[in-house]
């Protein structure tokens, strides 16, 4: 009787053990699962929104005598967005412009609602990223470009953007000081620079400098674009919205003295003549 009532015991212990292992246990293996679940949606999710990567520089833009030709049209650099990239750096295009009111590039959403930085472009070509525009406004100043990864890295003003700022033409003497906040971007870019090279920042600038109010009255042709890195990344620049018109391929510019209309043809002068 002594022996069963031991050997009861011992049962009774090993079975108490045994639930205890899988009691303290399963919160163990419901804790790792559910991080386990999290790391895989974070990556899903990281996968799914693109963001930036690392885009090793080619050897030739070591050489003493680099330049934007030697410049993939991603650009290169320790952290990018290549889509962005390939966008700034159309070199060519021959479709005919479609012309737009200045409030049209103002009226576009910034941001533009579920996209991200680095992803395909389909959401902003829905609202027209890609088409060609002509669009008359006020210059106000042309600036020289800085290294952006879309350029390599490249500092000489030849393999730099040049930015654009442009105001209403409705607007009675505009100024930087008073303005620019509401302005929207133009930019000259280098790659379209290698087939027109009279779209020069400097030049353009000079013509503004030039005018009794430095403001200038144009028409720009060129591609138009949303610029996600200034809209979505820390660095934000004073102007209305992110919506450029990025390159540009045509700067047509009113001398004071005449009288332009935005769909006539006549007193135009272009840079390029």
């Amino acid at each position: 009787m002594k022996r069963y009532l031991i050997a009861l015991v011992l049962v009774v212990f090993a079975l108490g053990v045994i639930n205890n292992a899988r009691a303290s246990g399963a919160p163990t293996t419901q804790k790792a699962s559910k991080n386990a679940s999290k790391k895989a949606s974070k990556k899903k999710s990281k996968k799914a929104g693109g963001g930036k990567i690392p885009i090793t520089c080619p050897a030739a833009l070591t050489a003493s005598g680099s330049s934007i030709a030697d410049c993939p049209d991603t650009g290169c650099g320790p952290s990018l967005d290549p889509n962005l990239n390939k966008q700034k750096n159309i070199a060519t295009d021959n479709h005919a412009p479609v012309d737009k009111d200045f409030s049209f590039l103002a009226e576009l959403p910034d941001p533009v609602p579920g996209f991200n930085i680095g992803d395909t472009r389909e959401k902003l070509k829905a609202l027209g990223e890609g088409t060609m525009v002509r669009v008359v406004a006020f210059a106000l100043a042309a600036r020289k470009g800085s290294r952006e990864s879309c350029n390599c890295g490249l500092s000489k003003p030849a393999d730099t953007d040049n930015h654009i700022v442009l105001v209403d033409p409705t607007i009675s003497d505009p100024t930087l000081a008073d303005n620019e906040r509401e302005s929207q971007t133009a930019e000259f870019a280098p790659r379209v620079r290698l087939t027109h090279p009279k779209l020069v920042g400097a030049d353009l600038q000079a013509l503004i400098a030039a005018t009794p109010n430095q403001a200038l009255l144009v028409r720009v042709t060129g591609v138009q674009m949303f610029d996600s890195e200034h809209s979505l990344g820390p660095f934000h620049l004073k102007r209305n919205n992110n919506w450029e018109i990025h390159p540009v391929f045509r700067l047509e510019y009113c001398p004071g003295d005449k009288t332009c209309t935005p769909d006539g043809d006549a007193n135009w002068v272009s840079m390029e003549q």
